[in-house]
């Protein structure tokens, strides 16, 4: 049984921040904005660009990609990130009612960044096992730059936050783009290491620290969690694309293109070197920085409008998310062909 992506759409605002903003607000050399973290600009949510709407607006892009009606879809399932319009709300019916998916169910899933891998694994099983579920919209929308205070060092690695939103149509019984298996990782030693302090039952909000800005993100011990992560995580991210090409049945030598979220340019290029792969081979999001769960739709996006992927190749998409998860996706683009041997 072929799952296939049949539509793609992607929302991302209007509104920018530069690099020299950023360097402004956390008082650091443009420099280190611009090289070591690796951001030229970034696009931020502007008054209208709530997290659902997002998703919505890139949902709707997806479904006309597509060519179907929305009536077609069996199934909504909502990716983004838990801050959101509401705090206690199901998205996915959300968008399910917008998009006019009058037909479908929905709900919501989470693995912070990691979630578009997550959604695309789980709406494939569900496409195998259910034969009521033919055609599948995801969608997600991201804001989390909300919550980083850019005078607080301990978060400097996450400066790099955005806003947009992303959606995905795949279909049953496929002839093109064609999705393989996935595999994830986590890693519960890491839990706890980012978090926001207040809201939850733990530490309800209060005036008192709302006033203090606890209702940010923070990070409870910067050194150790650095010291612990900096070579798990690349080894990891290099695991699940080598397991994901393996169960799907492709050679690594096969891997034409890396969609990739926006970390530090090293690490970047890092991965590509370990596979054999150049710059022209994944697009680095410096122009747009991360923006959660979405960067993978983006960089696939942007790939084949710029031609970096042609028909036949075969490409896996990459995710970290805080908590800490790993996941990859293998997809050949184009025309259905044999699997490789």
């Amino acid at each position: 049984m072929n799952i296939g992506i049949i539509g793609i759409g992607v929302y991302l605002p209007t509104k920018r921040m530069t690099a020299e903003e950023i360097a402004n607000k956390a008082n650091l050399p443009l420099d280190v904005v611009k090289t070591k973290m690796g951001i030229i600009e970034k696009p931020i949510a502007d008054k209208d660009d709530h997290t659902v709407q997002m998703a919505i607006w890139a949902a709707k892009e997806a479904i006309q990609q597509a060519g179907i009606p929305p009536k077609e879809i069996d199934l909504v399932i909502y990716f983004g990130e838990e801050h959101k319009e509401y705090p206690l709300w199901t998205a996915g019916i959300k968008i399910q009612e917008e998009v006019g998916a009058t037909n479908a169910w929905a709900f919501d899933i989470q693995l912070r960044c990691g979630t578009a891998i997550l959604a695309m694994k789980l709406a494939k099983s569900l496409m195998q096992t259910d034969e009521s579920i033919r055609t599948v919209l995801l969608a997600g929308g991201y804001r989390n730059h909300d919550f980083i205070d850019y005078e607080n060092e301990r978060t400097r690695f996450m400066f790099n936050l955005g806003a947009g939103g992303g959606a995905l149509v795949l279909k049953r019984d496929a002839t093109e783009n064609l999705i393989y298996e996935a595999d994830l990782i986590t890693d519960g030693t890491f839990s706890e290491d980012v978090v926001v302090p207040i809201g939850g039952t733990k530490e309800p909000l209060t005036p008192e620290n709302l006033m203090q800005g606890y209702y940010r993100l923070d990070v409870t011990d910067p050194e150790g969690m650095k010291t612990r992560l900096e070579q798990k995580s690349l080894d990891n991210f290099i695991k699940v694309i080598r397991t994901s090409l393996n169960k799907s049945g492709f050679h690594e030598k096969e891997l034409s293109y890396i969609g990739m979220l926006h970390m530090k340019k090293s690490a970047h290029d890092f991965v590509l070197k370990t596979f054999g792969l150049k710059e022209e081979n994944s697009i680095y999001l410096s122009n747009y920085g991360h923006i959660g769960q979405i960067d993978q739709i983006l960089s696939l996006k942007l790939a084949l409008e710029q031609e970096k992927i042609k028909d036949g190749d075969v490409l896996v998409l990459v995710s970290a998310g805080i908590g800490y998860a790993w996941g990859a996706i293998t997809i050949q683009w184009g025309p259905q062909k044999e699997v490789a041997g």
